[in-house]
């Protein structure tokens, strides 16, 4: 199947040398390779049930959406159990330490990806209760 996105240059011109510094074949592979990635990683966070310990970490343009995720996180406390900030030039890194219901966790993973401002969420489940 073709089909078309709309990425921007930089983001392209930096995975072009990625997936050419790893020796892959073509653009086209390297795309399937991270969609398999991404699915794998989507599907285990929808696997969750059990009580968990996560770190979620994300980046975002602070003048553009702190109040609301202060907001949210507000909405999360009973999950999130320490949180670490860092200013890098005009983005933020935020690291969200967590335990509690694997669903609750994905609500706030989910909720987080909402804002435009906010660039990645990364989360990494670091025990399985």
């Amino acid at each position: 199947m073709r089909t078309s996105f709309n990425i921007p240059d930089a983001v392209v011109e930096e995975f072009d040398q990625v997936w050419q510094d790893e020796g892959l074949d073509n653009r086209s592979r390297a795309v399937r390779e991270a969609m398999q990635e991404y699915i794998e990683s989507h599907s285990r966070l929808e696997d969750l049930s059990e009580d968990v310990i996560a770190l979620v970490a994300f980046d975002y343009r602070h003048h553009e959406v702190i109040g609301e995720l202060h907001g949210v996180q507000h909405d999360y406390q009973d999950v999130i159990l320490n949180t670490s900030h860092t200013h890098q030039g005009e983005w933020c890194l935020e690291s969200l330490f967590c335990q509690g219901t694997g669903e609750r966790i994905r609500e706030l993973t989910y909720r987080l990806r909402d804002f435009d401002g906010v660039n990645r969420v990364k989360i990494m489940v670091i025990r399985d209760k």
